[in-house]
Parts: C-alpha cells; sequence; structure tokens
C-alpha cells in the first residue's frame, strides 16, 4: 500500500514536538539546506511540507517551484518565537487568487 508522508523543516527548537505525532522532522537553521531537503522530500513521496517561516521568508523560488503541482504542499508555520505573518498572507494570496477578492481580510477590519 502506497502512503504519502508528512515533514516538517526548520530550527530544532520549532519542530521536535511534530516527531512524538509520526511526522518526519528535518532540523536545520539553513535557507539552503531547507531548500535541498525539500526537493529530496519531493523525490520521496512526501505529500505536505512544512516550513518555519524563519527559513521560507527566503525560500520563494523553492515554493515557487512546488506553487502549482498537487504534490507537495509547501505549509509556512511559525516556529517557537512566533509568527512572521508569511504563512496567512500566503493563504490571503490563494484565496484572492481563487476567487478574485480578498473576503478574508477585507474593508470589514478583520
Amino acid at each position: 500500500m502506497f502512503m504519502y508522508k508528512i515533514g516538517v523543516i526548520g530550527d530544532k527548537d520549532s519542530i521536535l514536538g511534530f516527531k512524538a505525532l509520526g511526522i518526519s522532522v528535518f532540523p536545520t537553521a539553513d535557507y539552503r539546506e531547507a531548500h535541498k531537503t525539500v526537493l529530496k522530500l519531493a523525490k520521496d513521496n512526501y505529500a505536505v511540507i512544512f516550513v518555519t517561516e524563519q527559513l521560507a521568508k527566503d525560500m520563494d523560488e523553492t515554493f515557487d517551484t512546488f506553487k502549482d503541482q498537487l504534490t507537495p504542499a509547501l505549509i509556512m508555520i511559525p516556529n517557537n518565537r512566533g509568527t512572521l505573518g508569511l504563512g496567512i498572507q500566503g493563504v490571503k494570496q490563494s484565496v484572492e487568487k481563487a476567487i478574485g477578492a480578498d473576503i478574508l481580510f477585507g474593508k470589514e477590519g478583520r
């Protein structure tokens, strides 16, 4: 039976907790190493790869490579020190692209 896998890439302190959930962890604080890890995981049938925002902010090219592919889904998450707001910004842009309007953070002040 074929199974997709889930991985998380980021600094060790931020991602070790994911190991308890059965998620593969790949600790690094270097975005170049994170890029290489994403490419390797994509070839190894990882369907979802979480990347801490602190690494992802320097990985635009990596995220662009996979943005139109079904797998792997690259998802930004905050690290243990908090969020940079990049993950939610990506969701906002995806929603705008899909429906043509900002329904999440419109003028209503949400």
